[in-house]
């Protein structure tokens, strides 16, 4: 199997560690478990950051749309290193992207991405992100070309 995309092309990192639980009949990390890792890096970069107030904010983001692709085997006790970056900046929306680089490696077992939507958390109606949270999603956001742009030039 090729590996995913580069160390490089990801904004910020943060060290997560599997477990023995994680490790399935095969002998590696069970595809659930990515899901978990890439949950985990986000809420906890939003937490380091001071934009998420788990238990009290009155803004939440709520997960809408998520995938996965899965390059390499992962496995305990590997060391596992999240990259982060933010693909899509909307008013109450947020596309995160995730690769999951094993130990040293520089191209990623897997890739993944997932879209919170902020809402109120009282209400449940989407609400655009406060400041202090845009501006700290757009510390690692990436730029994108727009393909027709790019065929028009």
């Amino acid at each position: 199997m090729s590996g995913g995309g580069a160390r490089e092309s990801y904004k910020t990192f943060r060290l997560l560690t599997t477990r023995w639980l994680d490790n399935d009949l095969y002998g590696h990390m069970n595809n659930v478990v990515h899901y978990s890792l890439f949950d985990s890096a986000v809420n906890g970069w939003l937490i380091d950051k001071g934009v998420l107030d788990i238990h009290g904010g009155d803004q939440i983001g709520l997960v809408v749309e998520t995938g996965c692709r899965y390059f390499g085997e992962i496995a305990f006790p590997d060391v596992v290193h999240a990259g982060l970056r933010v693909a899509k900046l909307g008013t109450s929306s947020v596309r995160y992207e995730v690769g999951l680089f094993r130990n040293d490696e520089e191209a990623a077992a897997a890739e993944g991405f997932f879209v919170h939507v902020y809402v109120d958390r009282q209400t449940r109606r989407p609400k655009p992100l406060n400041q202090p949270l845009r501006s700290a999603l757009e510390t690692i956001a990436v730029v994108t070309p727009d393909a027709s742009k790019e065929s028009a030039a």
